[in-house]
């Protein structure tokens, strides 16, 4: 199974418990190895994310994931709040950080260039616009790899 099938088949397992519990999955991590592997799991919520909330959270991820085995192999399960660069993975997680300063990865180079720093301007159904040195520049969310929030 390639990386971003890992992902993608735990996000759609743990993202309802973790929304049942009352958080939003923010994203995933998953880096399996042979008897050390990771899968870092990040939340949130409008109320913040404390320890307490962490530790429940891993509780019930455990507790799912000894029945459904998605990972090969024995890892070790961390759940922390996103940070200060956390990542954008839904149209939802752009609208909410509209006028912030954003770094996007796109899955393909466009004119020599794959990495983008600059105010996200625009949030679209199909895409966003970030203000990069002194231009617009648009991209479908389909071209984006990756997304965080640049703190400065």
């Amino acid at each position: 199974m390639t990386a971003t099938a890992l992902r993608d088949r735990l996000i759609a397992l743990l993202e309802p418990l973790i929304e049942q519990l009352g958080f939003e999955l923010v994203d995933v991590e998953a880096n399996p190895g042979r008897g050390s592997g990771l899968l870092r799991i990040y939340l949130d919520s409008p109320a913040g994310v404390g320890v307490d909330d962490c530790e429940r959270v891993s509780r019930e991820v455990s507790a799912l994931l000894d029945v459904d085995d998605p990972m090969p192999g024995a890892f070790t399960l961390e759940v922390s709040s996103p940070g200060l660069d956390r990542i954008l993975r839904k149209p939802a997680h752009f609208a909410r950080f509209r006028g912030e300063r954003v770094r996007v990865e796109l899955t393909e180079a466009r004119e020599g260039r794959r990495r983008y720093t600059g105010q996200l301007l625009a949030v679209g159904e199909s895409g966003i616009e970030i203000e990069v040195d002194g231009e617009t520049v648009a991209m479908n969310f389909a071209a984006i790899d990756r997304a965080r929030l640049a703190p400065l």
